[in-house]
Parts: structure tokens; sequence; C-alpha cells
């Protein structure tokens, strides 16, 4: 059996962001800021809470310096116990 799926990332723009902050406040469940403001991602992949909190904070970013990135997850062969494969 085979299963796809798809794996979604926030970024950041790291030379478009000016440390505003508005983006941590509106999804803390992944990013917090640095010393000086600039947010940094604390979630690798995320669920679909944090998505729906990405997707405020990315909306809400002034110099649209964060996007969800979207890729699809490679496909897993599940074989049944004692099924080999071919050498």
């Amino acid at each position: 059996m085979k299963k796809h799926g798809t794996t979604s990332r926030l970024r950041i723009d790291a030379a478009a962001c000016d440390g505003i902050g508005v983006c941590a406040h509106l999804a803390s469940e992944v990013l917090e800021l640095d010393r000086w403001g600039f947010p940094i991602i604390t979630v690798r992949d995320l669920s679909r809470g944090e998505l729906s909190a990405a997707t405020r904070a990315v909306r809400a970013c002034p110099r649209k310096a964060l996007w969800i990135e979207t890729s699809e997850v490679p496909s897993v062969v599940q074989r049944a116990p004692g099924v080999t494969t071919p050498s």
C-alpha cells in the first residue's frame, strides 16, 4: 500500500523582514522572537492547528517576509509480513 501526503513548513525571508514582530504574536505556537525582534521558526512540519496560526501570521506580515511552503511527502510502501523483495 502506498501512502501519499503533504507537509507544510513556515518560511522566512530574513532580508525582507524588518523585525516588527506581529507574526510571533499571532503564531506563538510556531514562532518566537530573538532579542532584536526578528522571528525564529520553532516548528519544522506544521500540524493543522499550527498551519492555521502560521497562515494568520503570513497574512498579517507587513513586509510579506513569511510564506508557507507545501511539499509532497515521499511514498511509503508497506509490505505484508513475510513478503520479501526480489533481489
